[in-house]
């Protein structure tokens, strides 16, 4: 079918697809390192195989929860026997007072999955189809199929950032939702912030626009801007997920949010399964309150984004500047060889991303892990 929205409908113009992670330009045979591989990565001392595997393969973050989070699981455990229904305002007033919205458009979920499945259900509840961008991330698209609903996959560009311009193209008359991760994952690339806005303004006008910004508190890029003001706004159709997940330290304990028009935010919320449990919650309102925790997180990422982007560059290996704590790697050899490998020296690296699977997503540990992990790349590739 034709596609239900011009491309001069947006007005996207060819520096508006842009992606602000931007891929490194570098000739083929990615895994031949250059002679002068950068010492400051490793320092002069052989680091020891750790005891267990360092997990780079998830985007978890290595330090976990903070203090005041920790201590908060602790005390929680003796409220074990009392359900969280109380506690689900605490929540949605505290995030409503950090995002400068009212909680009547936000919804508490047991994680941010669980918004990205309400996305699917809602555009599933009908017959047609949904818009995603590929690779992207897989928990609403296919919850969305799962339910009999079409999905359209939109290649990324040639710059592996998500295309909007295509992505409008592929759109029907029959589309119920397009799906935008940004950063995306696995390729931490961003869409620049006055296309996006535009896209989502104009595509939601007749369908619902979901955005996923799990990764929006690591973004450090001028190009890049959250879509919560369009919500703060009042318009409808759109959709925004977070995570405590992330930088938060909290992906065991299932935290995330949603944040809509009040009518949608409570046609969410009549449909989500109530699955929070109360150490979730709990450590949850103590990590947002810990705005030193998230500092740390944050600046820790930058030192190991340094280190290891510092050594690919150096290295003569094709990469994408990270927008988030994950980079992603083009190694030159499938995944799963790659994956073995590394795993032979107690290093978990991501798996397969069809259709790029001579590309590694690497997650970042803490800084001494990743030099660890510049170590053992020289080793099996050097």
């Amino acid at each position: 079918m034709k596609s239900a929205i011009s491309r001069r409908q947006f007005l996207i113009g060819s520096s508006a697809i842009v992606a602000a992670g931007t891929l490194q330009r570098i000739p083929a045979t990615p895994l031949s390192p250059s002679v002068n591989l950068i010492k400051s990565a490793l320092g002069q001392s052989e680091i020891p195989m750790p005891a267990a595997p360092i997990r780079m393969s998830s985007n978890e973050n290595p330090w976990g929860p903070s203090e005041s989070a920790l201590a908060a699981i602790k005390a929680a455990i003796h409220e074990a026997h009392l359900y969280t229904f109380y506690l689900q305002d605490e929540m949605a007033g505290l995030i409503g007072e950090l995002e400068e919205i009212g909680s009547e458009h936000i919804s508490v979920a047991a994680g941010s999955g669980e918004i990205l499945k309400m996305g699917g259900l809602l555009a599933s509840m009908q017959e047609g189809s949904i818009v995603v961008p590929d690779p992207t991330f897989e928990d609403l698209p296919q919850y969305a199929s799962n339910n009999g609903c079409d999905v359209i996959r939109v290649p990324v560009n040639r710059q592996l950032a998500i295309d909007l311009e295509s992505i409008a193209s592929a759109i029907r008359s029959d589309t119920k939702l397009v799906y935008i991760c940004n950063p995306n994952n696995p390729i931490p690339t961003i869409v620049e912030k006055d296309a996006l806005r535009d896209f989502v303004l104009e595509v939601s006008r007749d369908r619902m626009v979901f955005v996923d910004e799990a990764y929006h508190e690591f973004v450090d890029n001028p190009s890049y801007s959250s879509m919560m003001d369009l919500v703060r706004e009042g318009h409808r159709n759109i959709i925004i997920a977070r995570t405590a997940s992330k930088i938060h330290g909290l992906a065991g304990l299932r935290v995330g949010f949603g944040f809509s028009h009040p009518d949608l935010a409570a046609e969410i919320n009549r449909r989500m399964t109530g699955t929070l449990n109360i150490v979730g919650m709990r450590a949850a309102l103590a990590s947002y309150r810990d705005t030193e925790h998230a500092a740390h997180v944050l600046s820790t990422n930058k030192e190991a984004l340094d280190i290891t982007q510092g050594f690919l560059r150096e290295a003569g290996i094709r990469h994408i500047d990270s927008n988030a704590n994950f980079t992603f790697v083009e190694t030159g050899h499938d995944i799963d060889e790659v994956q073995a490998r590394f795993l032979e020296h107690n290093i978990q690296v991501g798996r397969p991303f069809p259709p790029f699977r001579n590309w590694m997503r690497l997650s970042m540990a803490k800084p001494n892990e990743m030099r660890y992990f510049v170590q053992t790349y020289k080793k099996l590739y050097g």
